[in-house]
Protein backbone atom coordinates (compact mmCIF):
# COMPACT_ATOMS: atom_id res chain seq x y z
CA UNK A 1 0.00 0.00 0.00
CA UNK A 2 1.24 3.42 -0.76
CA UNK A 3 0.79 6.21 1.72
CA UNK A 4 -1.68 8.82 0.64
CA UNK A 5 -0.88 12.52 0.71
CA UNK A 6 -3.22 15.10 2.16
CA UNK A 7 -4.28 18.03 0.02
CA UNK A 8 -2.49 21.39 0.16
CA UNK A 9 -2.27 22.77 3.68
CA UNK A 10 -4.26 19.80 4.97
CA UNK A 11 -1.54 18.08 6.97
CA UNK A 12 -3.49 16.08 9.51
CA UNK A 13 -2.41 16.53 13.10
CA UNK A 14 -0.91 13.42 14.64
CA UNK A 15 -3.41 11.24 16.42
CA UNK A 16 -3.15 11.63 20.17
CA UNK A 17 -0.24 9.45 21.23
CA UNK A 18 0.53 8.41 17.64
CA UNK A 19 4.19 8.27 16.64
CA UNK A 20 5.93 10.16 13.83
CA UNK A 21 8.12 8.50 11.21
CA UNK A 22 10.87 10.21 9.18
CA UNK A 23 11.94 8.75 5.85
CA UNK A 24 14.38 9.56 3.08
CA UNK A 25 12.11 9.82 0.05
CA UNK A 26 13.05 7.95 -3.13
CA UNK A 27 12.89 9.50 -6.60
CA UNK A 28 10.00 8.37 -8.81
CA UNK A 29 11.84 5.78 -10.90
CA UNK A 30 13.44 4.04 -7.91
CA UNK A 31 10.20 4.27 -5.94
CA UNK A 32 8.17 2.64 -8.73
CA UNK A 33 10.70 -0.14 -9.22
CA UNK A 34 11.14 -0.95 -5.49
CA UNK A 35 7.45 -0.54 -4.67
CA UNK A 36 6.47 -3.06 -7.38
CA UNK A 37 8.83 -5.62 -5.84
CA UNK A 38 7.54 -4.77 -2.36
CA UNK A 39 3.88 -5.19 -3.37
CA UNK A 40 4.68 -8.58 -4.89
CA UNK A 41 6.66 -9.97 -1.92
CA UNK A 42 5.70 -8.10 1.25
CA UNK A 43 2.86 -9.74 3.21
CA UNK A 44 -0.14 -7.59 2.22
CA UNK A 45 -1.59 -7.44 5.72
CA UNK A 46 1.67 -5.89 6.97
CA UNK A 47 2.42 -3.60 4.00
CA UNK A 48 1.38 -0.27 5.50
CA UNK A 49 3.71 2.03 3.58
CA UNK A 50 5.18 2.24 0.10
CA UNK A 51 8.87 1.61 -0.56
CA UNK A 52 11.00 3.95 1.54
CA UNK A 53 14.19 4.37 3.53
CA UNK A 54 13.40 4.82 7.22
CA UNK A 55 15.54 7.29 9.11
CA UNK A 56 13.68 7.49 12.44
CA UNK A 57 10.89 5.32 13.88
CA UNK A 58 8.30 6.36 16.37
CA UNK A 59 9.19 9.91 17.34
CA UNK A 60 6.78 11.28 19.95
CA UNK A 61 3.85 13.30 18.59
CA UNK A 62 4.68 16.05 21.08
CA UNK A 63 7.75 16.76 18.91
CA UNK A 64 5.66 17.42 15.77
CA UNK A 65 6.45 21.15 15.47
CA UNK A 66 10.13 20.65 16.24
CA UNK A 67 10.42 17.80 13.73
CA UNK A 68 8.71 19.84 11.00
CA UNK A 69 11.07 22.75 11.62
CA UNK A 70 14.13 20.51 11.43
CA UNK A 71 12.96 18.79 8.25
CA UNK A 72 12.31 22.17 6.63
CA UNK A 73 15.79 23.30 7.62
CA UNK A 74 17.62 20.15 6.47
CA UNK A 75 15.70 19.98 3.19
CA UNK A 76 17.34 23.22 2.03
CA UNK A 77 20.44 21.15 1.32
CA UNK A 78 21.40 19.49 -1.94
CA UNK A 79 19.89 16.03 -2.37
CA UNK A 80 22.21 13.30 -1.05
CA UNK A 81 23.58 10.88 -3.61
CA UNK A 82 22.95 7.19 -3.04
CA UNK A 83 23.41 3.79 -4.64
CA UNK A 84 21.39 0.64 -4.23
CA UNK A 85 24.46 -1.45 -3.67
CA UNK A 86 23.20 -4.98 -3.07
CA UNK A 87 20.80 -7.19 -1.18
CA UNK A 88 20.42 -7.32 2.58
CA UNK A 89 19.37 -10.48 4.39
CA UNK A 90 16.94 -9.54 7.18
CA UNK A 91 16.63 -13.14 8.38
CA UNK A 92 12.89 -13.36 7.80
CA UNK A 93 12.97 -10.78 5.02
CA UNK A 94 14.85 -9.08 2.23
CA UNK A 95 15.95 -5.53 1.57
CA UNK A 96 18.03 -3.58 -0.88
CA UNK A 97 21.10 -2.11 0.82
CA UNK A 98 21.54 1.61 0.16
CA UNK A 99 24.98 3.21 0.31
CA UNK A 100 24.90 6.95 0.95
CA UNK A 101 27.62 8.56 3.05
CA UNK A 102 25.88 11.93 2.59
CA UNK A 103 22.56 10.62 3.95
CA UNK A 104 24.35 8.92 6.83
CA UNK A 105 25.99 12.24 7.69
CA UNK A 106 22.64 14.08 7.46
CA UNK A 107 21.04 11.39 9.66
CA UNK A 108 23.78 11.89 12.25
CA UNK A 109 23.16 15.64 12.36
CA UNK A 110 19.39 15.09 12.64
CA UNK A 111 19.97 12.56 15.46
CA UNK A 112 22.02 15.13 17.36
CA UNK A 113 19.23 17.67 17.05
CA UNK A 114 16.61 15.08 18.07
CA UNK A 115 18.61 13.89 21.06
CA UNK A 116 16.29 12.69 23.80
CA UNK A 117 13.41 12.09 21.38
CA UNK A 118 14.62 9.11 19.35
CA UNK A 119 13.96 5.48 20.24
CA UNK A 120 16.77 3.15 21.21
CA UNK A 121 16.61 1.34 17.85
CA UNK A 122 17.25 4.66 16.08
CA UNK A 123 20.34 5.26 18.23
CA UNK A 124 22.04 2.19 16.75
CA UNK A 125 24.33 2.49 13.72
CA UNK A 126 22.28 3.31 10.63
CA UNK A 127 21.93 0.64 7.94
CA UNK A 128 20.15 2.36 5.06
CA UNK A 129 17.89 -0.02 3.17
CA UNK A 130 14.62 -0.46 1.31
CA UNK A 131 12.68 -3.38 2.76
CA UNK A 132 10.86 -5.37 0.08
CA UNK A 133 9.90 -8.39 2.19
CA UNK A 134 9.52 -8.95 5.92
CA UNK A 135 8.05 -11.40 8.43
CA UNK A 136 8.18 -14.40 6.09
CA UNK A 137 9.78 -17.83 6.48
CA UNK A 138 13.58 -17.85 6.19
CA UNK A 139 13.33 -20.11 3.14
CA UNK A 140 11.03 -17.64 1.36
CA UNK A 141 13.47 -14.80 2.11
CA UNK A 142 16.42 -16.85 0.84
CA UNK A 143 14.50 -17.75 -2.32
CA UNK A 144 13.75 -14.09 -3.02
CA UNK A 145 17.37 -13.12 -2.38
CA UNK A 146 18.53 -15.71 -4.91
CA UNK A 147 15.91 -14.52 -7.42
CA UNK A 148 16.77 -10.82 -7.04
CA UNK A 149 20.50 -11.53 -6.89
CA UNK A 150 20.53 -13.37 -10.21
CA UNK A 151 20.23 -10.16 -12.23
CA UNK A 152 20.98 -7.48 -9.63
CA UNK A 153 22.72 -4.34 -10.81
CA UNK A 154 23.52 -1.28 -8.69
CA UNK A 155 21.30 1.76 -9.21
CA UNK A 156 22.46 5.29 -8.46
CA UNK A 157 20.09 8.10 -7.55
CA UNK A 158 19.60 11.17 -5.41
CA UNK A 159 17.09 11.21 -2.58
CA UNK A 160 14.22 13.53 -3.43
CA UNK A 161 13.41 14.75 0.08
CA UNK A 162 12.58 13.96 3.67
CA UNK A 163 9.16 12.53 4.45
CA UNK A 164 7.09 12.92 7.61
CA UNK A 165 4.49 10.22 8.21
CA UNK A 166 1.82 9.96 10.90
CA UNK A 167 0.29 6.75 12.24
CA UNK A 168 -3.49 6.77 11.94
CA UNK A 169 -4.09 3.48 13.74
CA UNK A 170 -3.97 1.36 10.58
CA UNK A 171 -1.51 2.91 8.14
CA UNK A 172 1.32 5.37 7.98
CA UNK A 173 -0.07 8.46 6.25
CA UNK A 174 2.17 10.92 4.48
CA UNK A 175 1.86 14.27 6.19
CA UNK A 176 4.45 16.22 4.22
CA UNK A 177 7.46 15.78 1.94
CA UNK A 178 10.24 18.30 2.41
CA UNK A 179 11.98 18.26 -0.99
CA UNK A 180 15.71 18.80 -1.11
CA UNK A 181 16.96 21.86 -2.98
CA UNK A 182 16.18 21.53 -6.67
CA UNK A 183 13.77 18.59 -6.19
CA UNK A 184 9.97 18.45 -6.41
Amino acid sequence: MTASAPGPDQSPPPARGAPLLITAELPGDILSWADAIRREHYPPERNRLGAHVTLFHGLPPSADSEVRGLLGEFSRELPPEATISGLMDLGRGTAFAVASPAMEELHGRLAERLHGLIQQKDARPLRLHITVQNKVANTAAQDLQRELGSDFRPRSFRFRGLGLYLWDGELWRLSHVYPFRGQR
